[in-house]
């Protein structure tokens, strides 16, 4: 019986001191990065049969019962999880228990379209553009977030995203940012009667029309100053919009097409924004500048030049064709 203990314990503590160097064994898998992504949902065992395909790890059972011993199984945070070089159970552990993972920067340019956004994230994220379309028409989606529309709320910030995350978390996270930049405009003194939702409306229109933040408030004062008197604003930006962007110079002829977006054919504001503005467009449309001015035109310098009447208005663009 002695014998049989005795015995018994030294196979026991072959086994645990196996299992121990197995627990810390090194493992080199050279230049090549593995990327192992964990889904909303997916089991350790199916992550645990990545690792072991892609050589990270050898043996399923000892990377089981520790991740079971401390909870990382039942603790599995989504995210992209890269692994190079040199690898163990527990280093790799490690990274799963302190969420180590891939976190992609994503910047957002002013001035962002819906549609150049959804490919922005698809490209940088593997998200569906077409998925992050159909949210924009998805009222219960929308009402949850308390807005109209994605257009004009997809906020133009850097941010650092976790890789594997679905097209619904991160869109809320983006529409999140735009609600915390902007809280305060809303709660404080402007100059304009319209509502907050005409507010990005109309921001979006100035943020296309000039890159200025100088002239930002000129350019609000011009489109207030016609909303006031039932003129039609005569905006390139949104016709261009309406037309599902060009990738060519505004014809004439553009002018004439009949979308609910053609300022030049519709009086007041376009039903939503044609982008995502930034800070400065927004604050210019609630605080537009105190001017008379009911025209503008791009000179040469990168600006614009603004008038009181149709004739100033003329001369201005004559002064400038003049010039070239």
């Amino acid at each position: 019986m002695k014998k049989v203990i005795l015995l018994t314990s030294y196979i026991l503590l072959m086994i645990l001191a196996w299992s121990v160097w197995q627990y810390y064994r090194v493992i080199d898998i050279g230049d090549r990065i593995v990327s192992v992504t964990v889904k909303q949902g997916d089991s350790f065992n199916k992550i645990c049969d990545k690792l072991i395909d892609e050589g990270i790890i050898k043996h399923k059972l000892i990377i089981k019962i520790p991740a079971r011993l401390f909870s990382v199984d039942r603790k599995l945070i989504p995210g992209r999880y890269d692994f190079g070089g040199e690898n163990s159970i527990r280093s790799v552990l490690k990274r799963f228990e302190e969420a180590d993972f891939l976190r992609v920067k994503v910047t957002i340019p002013e001035g962002n379209t819906i549609w150049e956004t959804s490919e922005l994230l698809a490209e940088k994220l593997g998200l569906d553009s077409a998925i992050i379309h159909e949210l924009n028409s998805d009222s219960v989606f929308l009402n949850s977030l308390q807005i109209p529309y994605l257009e004009g709320y997809l906020f133009p910030e850097t941010y650092f995203f976790k890789y594997g995350l679905d097209e619904r978390t991160v869109v809320e996270e983006i529409v999140q940012m735009f609600k915390s930049q902007t809280n305060s405009f809303w709660i404080t003194s402007h100059t304009t009667d319209l509502s907050n939702e005409e507010i990005i409306i109309l921001s979006s229109i100035i943020e296309s029309e000039t890159n200025n933040k100088d002239e930002r408030g000129l350019v609000s004062s011009v489109y207030h100053n016609r909303l006031k008197i039932n003129m039609k604003l005569d905006a390139d930006p949104t016709v261009i919009y309406g037309l599902g962007g060009l990738k060519r110079p505004l014809y004439k002829k553009d002018l004439r097409e009949n979308t609910p977006y053609n300022t030049y054919l519709k009086k007041g504001l376009p039903p939503t924004p044609i982008n995502s503005p930034g800070l400065a467009s927004i604050n210019a449309a609630l605080n537009p500048d105190n001017s008379s001015y009911l025209y503008f035109v791009a000179d040469d310098s990168g600006g614009h030049l603004f008038s009181r009447t149709l004739s100033e208005h003329n001369n201005a663009i004559r002064k400038i064709r003049n010039n070239h």
